[in-house]
């Protein structure tokens, strides 16, 4: 009965003993053993691990990617256009051994702090070295890469691996805003006067060559018409000779008809002519001469017969 206490007891203390000597690193951590301050050993494989009990201790750190956002810099490019610019950074410990002396017991927000310094600076000396118009262009991109390939250089003295560098912000001075958007507003308003004045001016040269080639046209048709028009009435006017030389009694009582027509119009018609006037010769006569004159051709006829 007095080995069961013992027993037990000592089962106790090597439990004890086990416990204080195994530990578990975590997937997502990274384990370091140290011994009275000095590094021992680096456990970055997860699972299970053992240390001296008592006399060496454990320290995790996370080994996840973390994020670091920068607070507002103000930043003076080279045309003097202050901005207000926002970085943030993507980063993991890459060396346990190296961040611990870089950072000491401060740990993770002591390695923030010194990445933040980092970034701040080179955020800085990149943007200071470049107008404003590359900041807020494509160009952008070119120089996050800058600041993220110095801050990686610079950052490996913490055991830190910077994987990526963003800007996500870059603004005018709230002051400044007013003044720049004017500005910007003046500049859009002479691009649009000068888009206006050239539209004017190619739209009055188009109405000028619209209206030089609607003059030669109308010119065009007009000849042509005077020159058809000439045509016709040579036409007219021969086939009317020819008429009046192929029978001429019948062209002057052709003529005469025409002339009734044209003049004899209307209910109430009146003409003021002579009483011997030749213009009614066809309605006293049917062969359109004077009674005397009629009868002098008919017997003229008659004898020569």
């Amino acid at each position: 009965m007095r080995r069961f206490p013992i027993l037990l007891l000592l089962l106790v203390a090597i439990a004890f003993l086990v416990i204080n000597a195994v530990f578990t690193v975590d997937e997502r951590q990274k384990a370091m053993v140290l011994q009275f301050g000095q590094v021992k050993a680096v456990k970055e494989d997860p699972g299970l691990a053992v240390k001296v009990p008592f006399i060496q201790n454990v320290v995790f750190y996370d080994s996840r990617i973390q994020g670091l956002e920068t607070s507002a810099l103000e930043v003076t490019p080279l045309d003097d256009r202050r901005l207000i610019v926002d970085a943030f950074a993507r980063w993991r410990i890459a060396d346990v051994e190296q961040f611990r002396r870089a950072v000491g017991v401060g740990g993770m927000a002591a390695a923030e702090q010194r990445l933040e310094a980092i970034l701040t600076a080179n955020v800085r000396e990149a943007l200071g070295s470049v107008r404003s118009e590359a900041v807020l262009s494509a160009d952008r991109v070119g120089l996050m890469n800058r600041i993220r390939d110095a801050s990686i250089i610079e950052a490996r003295d913490l055991g830190v691996d910077i994987i990526d560098v963003r800007l996500k912000r870059a603004d005018l001075p709230e002051q400044n805003l007013t003044a720049t958007f004017e500005r910007m507003k003046a500049e859009r308003e002479r691009e649009a006067a000068d888009e206006r004045a050239r539209g004017n001016e190619a739209a009055q040269r188009l109405r000028a060559q619209a209206d030089r080639t609607a003059i030669e046209i109308v010119s065009e048709a007009e000849r042509d018409a005077n020159i058809i028009r000439g045509e016709a009435d040579a036409e007219r006017n021969r086939v009317l000779a020819e008429a009046y030389t192929g029978d001429e009694e019948f062209f002057s009582f052709l003529r005469s008809m025409e002339a009734y027509k044209s003049s004899l119009k209307g209910e109430n018609t009146t003409l003021m002519v002579e009483p011997d006037s030749t213009f009614f010769d066809y309605l006293g006569s049917p062969s359109g001469r004077p009674a005397a004159a009629a009868g002098a051709a008919e017997s003229g006829a008659a004898a020569n017969d």
